[in-house]
């Protein structure tokens, strides 16, 4: 992954802030919206790329473009700043891959136990029943 290569291969859109803020809100473009898109992508092996469409498909459109959006701060540049960050922070989550679980049989002792205290729990149960009159 060539970080220098995928900030450059992202785009981004200045929008109108949403919310209040009087007469200046109305004037100043503050928000910004970052696309990236995934295949298209130079930046990334085919390998990376399956990992992202893989862990990253909820987030992706159907065009596996990745939209992002930041209104946090007043600044557009400081909102850029902060949509960058949150793109190179889902990209490094999306590249990790799970820890493969391994099988494992539970222990001998552990086997007892169980069994130990399924009986004491049943003999516990069992003197709540009405005595049967025979």
């Amino acid at each position: 992954m060539n970080t220098e290569q995928l900030i450059r291969e992202l785009n981004f859109k200045a929008i109108r802030s949403s919310g209040a803020g009087g007469q200046h809100v109305n004037k100043v473009s503050s928000k910004i919206e970052l696309s990236f898109n995934l295949p298209a992508s130079e930046g990334l092996s085919e390998e990376e790329k399956e990992l992202l469409l893989k862990n990253l498909s909820a987030k992706l459109t159907k065009e596996n473009i990745l939209i992002l959006t930041s209104q946090e701060s007043r600044s557009q540049h400081r909102n850029k700043e902060i949509a960058i960050q949150r793109f190179l922070e889902i990209i490094k989550q999306g590249l990790k891959r799970p820890k493969v679980r391994k099988a494992t049989k539970p222990s001998k002792s552990s086997i007892l136990k169980k069994a130990e205290n399924k009986r004491k729990h049943a003999f516990k149960k069992s003197l709540r029943k009405k005595p049967r009159l025979d």
